[in-house]
């Protein structure tokens, strides 16, 4: 029997940051018609992710892929879920 490792979407996020919370909050709609978890990353938190993803949060990776900023782009994302797994 063989267990599949479950998918992790991270979203690079900030506090009192509307666009994280929306992202994140549509990314949860999605969670069940694709299986997969969600790291939420404070960038704030580290000055490398503060320099790399600070003028552009939310940006949701997979690993070390970006699937978009700002907005989550539905289309995209369900592409991408749907062509991995």
């Amino acid at each position: 029997m063989t267990t599949e490792r479950p998918l992790i979407l991270t979203v690079y996020s900030r506090a009192y940051c509307h666009l994280c919370d929306e992202m994140i909050e549509a990314l949860q709609g999605l969670q069940g018609l694709f299986h997969f978890n969600i790291a939420v990353i404070d960038v704030d938190s580290d000055p490398e992710l503060e320099r790399r993803h600070g003028e552009t949060v939310p940006v949701l990776m997979h690993n070390e892929r970006e699937l978009c900023h700002f907005r989550l782009e539905p289309s995209i994302v369900t592409a991408y879920l749907s062509q991995i797994r």
